[in-house]
C-alpha cells in the first residue's frame, strides 16, 4: 500500500453468460466509493478491476492477480458461486489480507470450513430463496414442482433451499433437471419435463435464463413459472420485451425488490440512476450486493482510521464486528461472517409504462444462514448437491 492511497481490487464477471451482471456489480462498487468521496480517513482510494468469467479457476487466478501484481490491500468479489469458494480458498493462503465477497451466493462458501479473512454483507443462494417456498404453496396454491438449474454450487443451494422449504409447507419436488453454465438449447430439457405438475422452478440466471425462457414460450410451455433469484433480476427483465406477458405474476425471492418503500432503497435507486443513466431501470441485486459488501469495508476502514497495519487486524475485527442499515434493512455477521439479513418475496408486475419490475408482496426479516434452524441441526442435511435434498 502506497501512504496516501487506499488500493482496492474489485472483481466481477465482465464476460461470459454473467456479464451484464458483473457490469451492474462494479456500478455498484463505484457508487459505494462515490459516497465516501473516493478517499478514506484522508487517503485516496484507488480501484483496481479485474474480469473473470464465472468459472472457479479464473477467480482464483485473478484473485491472485489482484493481490500479487496489482499489490491490493483487499479485494470485494466475486460474482458467482464457485468462483466464491475458490477465492475463499485463495484467502486462506493470504491470512494477512481480508477478502470480502461481491455476490457469490455459494452456501459452503462460508457454512463449511470457513476462511477466517473471509466476509460476505450479502445472503447467499439459501437465504436468497427464503419465504418463497411457502408463498407459492400457501398464496399460488403448488403443489407439484420440477426444477432446472445451472450445475454448480449457487443453483444448488437455490433448489435446495427451496426443497427445504417448500417440503415442509407440504409440496413435492417431482424430479430435478440441471444443465450446464452456458447453455444454449434447452429443448431437450423442455422436452422432458413431466406434465403433471402445477409449475417450474426456473433457477437460472443471465443469458440461461432469457434463454430458456425464450425456447420454453417458442415450444408451446403453458405452465406457470416460479423464478429463481436471478431469474427475473432487472439484468434479465430488461432484455425479455418479448416474453413480458408470459413472466408478469412470476415470483421470486431475493434481497432486493423494486418497488420497497424503505426511504433507505429509494435514495439508493435515485442515486444509482443520477450516476449510471445508462444502467439499469432499477439497480440490479449485483449491484445491491457489491455496494453492500463495498460499504461495509469502507465503513469498517473509517472506524480504524484506515489502520490496516499487522496484517490487517483491526481491520478484520471491525468487519467481524460490523452492523450497519443497508438499502434494504439492517445487515450483521454470524460467527462465520456471513450475512444476517432481510429476504423479500415478490412478483413480476407491469408498471403504467409498460416497463417489468418485481413487485414486494412479503418480507421475511432476519434470515440466517441455516433458515433459523440450528446450525447442528442443519448441518444433519449435509451439503446441498445434485441429489441432495432428494426428490423424495
Amino acid at each position: 500500500m502506497a501512504g496516501n492511497e487506499i488500493r482496492i481490487g474489485a472483481l466481477a464477471t465482465l464476460v461470459g453468460p454473467f456479464a451484464e451482471m458483473g457490469k451492474d456489480g462494479m456500478r455498484g462498487v463505484e457508487l459505494a466509493i462515490s459516497e465516501f468521496g473516493g478517499e478514506i480517513c484522508g487517503k485516496k482510494i484507488r480501484l483496481v478491476k479485474e474480469s473473470s468469467n464465472a468459472m472457479p479457476e479464473e477467480a482464483y487466478v485473478k484473485a491472485q492477480e489482484l493481490v500479487e501484481r496489482h499489490r491490493v490491500d483487499f479485494m470485494i468479489g466475486p460474482l458467482s458461486g464457485n468462483e466464491g469458494i475458490a477465492v475463499r480458498d485463495y484467502a486462506k493462503t493470504r491470512p494477512e489480507r481480508a477478502f470480502i465477497n461481491g455476490l457469490a451466493g455459494a452456501q459452503d462458501m462460508t457454512l463449511r470450513d470457513p476462511a477466517p479473512n473471509f466476509y460476505s454483507f450479502t445472503p447467499n443462494g439459501v437465504q436468497f430463496i427464503a419465504g418463497l417456498g411457502s408463498y407459492v404453496y400457501h398464496t399460488q396454491g403448488y403443489r407439484r414442482v420440477a426444477t432446472i438449474a445451472e450445475d454448480y454450487s449457487y443453483p444448488y443451494s437455490q433448489v435446495g433451499g427451496f426443497m427445504i422449504e417448500f417440503g415442509r409447507a407440504g409440496g413435492k419436488i417431482v424430479r430435478k433437471f440441471w444443465v450446464p453454465l452456458g447453455t444454449v438449447n434447452y429443448r431437450p430439457v423442455i422436452a422432458e419435463l413431466p406434465t403433471d405438475i402445477d409449475a417450474i422452478l426456473v433457477a437460472l440466471g443471465g443469458t440461461d435464463a432469457i434463454n430458456f425462457l425464450q425456447q420454453y414460450h417458442e415450444f408451446g410451455g403453458r405452465l406457470p413459472l416460479i423464478g429463481g433469484t436471478i431469474t427475473v433480476d432487472q439484468a434479465v427483465l430488461n432484455t425479455t420485451d418479448a416474453l413480458a406477458d408470459r413472466i408478469v405474476g412470476m415470483a421470486s425471492a431475493g434481497p432486493i425488490a423494486d418497488d420497497n418503500p424503505d426511504p433507505n432503497w429509494q435514495r439508493f435507486v435515485q442515486a444509482y440512476r443520477a450516476k449510471f443513466p445508462d444502467g439499469f431501470d432499477s439497480p440490479s441485486l449485483c449491484a445491491h450486493g457489491y455496494y453492500v459488501n463495498t460499504k461495509a469495508a469502507l465503513l469498517a476502514l473509517r472506524s480504524v482510521d484506515a489502520d490496516l497495519s499487522n496484517d490487517q487486524a483491526r481491520f478484520k475485527a471491525a468487519l467481524s464486528k460490523l452492523e450497519f442499515i443497508t438499502p434494504t434493512g439492517p445487515v450483521r455477521l454470524d460467527h462465520n461472517r456471513q450475512a444476517i439479513a432481510s429476504i423479500f418475496v415478490k412478483v413480476v408486475d407491469r408498471r403504467p409504462d409498460g416497463t417489468l419490475y418485481n413487485r414486494l408482496v412479503k418480507t421475511v426479516p432476519y434470515v440466517t444462514n441455516t433458515l433459523g434452524m440450528p446450525e447442528d441441526e442443519y448441518l444433519k442435511i449435509g451439503p446441498l448437491g445434485r441429489d441432495n435434498p432428494a426428490c423424495n
